[in-house]
């Protein structure tokens, strides 16, 4: 049986990747493409978008239509649409990949709301390496005292508008659980003028941005005398895609409830 599989924000960079891999995965088949009522895409045969070959579904802008249809659906758009198709996903019981990041608290806790409803695979970053690099980040964290200061360092290109990163925070909860502390109460997001020395134990971000980096990610454990960097770079956005359709594969038949890409993993 092949998984009846939609896609939101199709119109966008990702929306195209993830197209584009459903239309070549061999278990999947795209029943819809939905993108913003404004877009350019409005209309267009999703296929011509990725693959430029036509498949016969046309790009519209009735997510409600898709969540009904579809068994799952692919979502890296913007927060406030996110928790909109959360909503969606609960009502009609549809599995809902969510790769959007700037999440504030609040929203999670609207996602987490509709998870009880439905599986909803929650992740920063659906890649298999950013994910073992976190899983890394914690082991390490957890082996080094306060002495050993932690940096991380991440540059996307210039279109991102989000910062940190959400892989990046995902790193900085990592580390905060390996040290068993509170990202929120530890992490320093910006450095601007006499700041004063660095307080032991804060985990801090530095962002960078410009032309087309995929992302980028390296996070800094400075000692004295040596220092330990774990870097992870994306050459393409395929990782991503590749991982939200695993993801999706996954997560149906999971009860419901929010799950994350260590999860899918099985780490």
């Amino acid at each position: 049986m092949r998984v009846r599989v939609g896609v939101v924000g199709a119109g966008g960079r990702m929306g195209r990747m993830l197209l584009g891999e459903v239309l070549a995965t061999g278990d999947m088949e795209l029943v819809g493409a939905v993108d913003r009522p404004d877009s350019p895409a409005q209309g267009m045969d999703a296929g011509l978008l990725t693959t430029g070959e036509p498949c016969g579904v046309l790009v519209h802008d009735d997510p409600v239509s898709l969540f009904a249809d579809a068994e799952a659906v692919l979502d890296f758009t913007r927060p406030e649409a996110t928790v909109e198709h959360a909503k969606l996903a609960a009502q009609g019981k549809t599995v809902h990949v969510v790769g959007t990041t700037g999440l504030e608290p609040d929203q999670v806790a609207m996602i987490e709301r509709a998870a009880k409803h439905t599986p909803i695979v929650l992740a920063p970053n659906m890649s298999l390496g950013v994910n073992l690099l976190m899983a890394l980040v914690e082991k390490v964290a957890a082996a080094l005292d306060e002495s050993w200061d932690i940096e991380i360092v991440e540059m996307h290109h210039r279109h991102k508008v989000d910062a940190p990163s959400g892989t990046a925070l995902g790193l900085g909860r990592a580390a905060a659980a390996g040290r068993e502390v509170d990202l929120a109460e530890r992490a320093v997001r910006a450095r601007d003028g006499v700041t004063g020395e660095r307080r032991a134990g804060d985990i801090g971000f530095a962002t960078l941005r410009g032309g087309d980096v995929v992302g980028d990610h390296t996070v800094i454990f400075a000692g004295a005398g040596e220092r330990i960097e774990l870097t992870h770079k994306a050459a393409s956005r395929d990782i991503f895609a590749k991982g939200a359709v695993r993801a999706a594969r996954w997560a149906l038949g999971q009860h419901p409830g929010v799950y994350t890409m260590a999860d899918v993993l099985g780490m």
